[in-house]
């Protein structure tokens, strides 16, 4: 979801930015794109170890508390140009589709427009695995849902962890430069620049 369907990277630096601001961690837009999709608790603990400070529960809650504050404030909904259409497009065309996110389901159905959530079949939030990902398990649990092998599946990513996570699953894997150059991407079958070529490029990749 974020940052292939929803330009909403650019919020959730703002809402860690300023969250972790307070406690003198500095953080980049690179440091939260590039861990982007893995579970809350697992970034925040890697962030709050820059400055040694301990995770407990209290800690923990009250930053991530005080970043989703932040984050709902700041958000503006933008769906990335030929979102809807690709959907749209797989759907017609019999593909079976899995949203999968690291993002919590209530976040989730907030911000993912109900008119583009009912054209999935399943949805794996951050809040209904044990292991975020780069684990595998998100994916796998996605194709289970959906009733496929993994090597039958293509996944859609945006960031490094996610690559990860559907090649560990054994699965092919399309990233899409929407947050991180394409250096980044390294890990994925096949890197394109828009959401538009990906229809033209599974057709032909299902021929060979």
């Amino acid at each position: 979801m974020d940052g292939v369907i929803v330009d909403s990277m650019p919020y959730h630096f703002i809402a860690w930015y300023e969250a972790l601001r307070p406690l003198g961690i500095r953080v980049t837009c690179f440091d939260v794109f590039a861990k982007e999709g893995e579970r809350w608790d697992k970034s925040l603990k890697y962030f709050l170890g820059q400055k040694r400070i301990k995770p407990t529960k209290t800690v923990m809650r009250k930053i991530f508390s005080r970043r989703q504050e932040i984050f709902k404030k700041s958000f503006k909904r933008f769906i990335f140009h030929g979102a809807s259409e690709l959907l749209r497009c797989l759907k017609k065309k019999g593909y079976c589709l899995a949203l999968v996110s690291g993002t919590p389901l209530d976040e989730i159905n907030r911000i993912l427009p109900l008119r583009l959530k009912a054209l999935f079949h399943a949805v794996v939030s951050g809040d209904s695995v044990r292991q975020g990902k780069p684990h595998p398990e998100p994916y796998l649990k996605a194709a289970r849902l959906l009733g496929v092998e993994p090597p039958s599946c293509a996944v859609i990513e945006n960031a490094p962890y996610g690559i990860a996570s559907a090649k560990s699953a054994g699965m092919f894997c399309i990233a899409v430069a929407t947050s991180l150059p394409s250096s980044y991407l390294k890990g994925a079958d096949a890197i394109v620049q828009s959401l538009e070529e990906i229809p033209a490029f599974i057709d032909r990749a299902c021929r060979i």
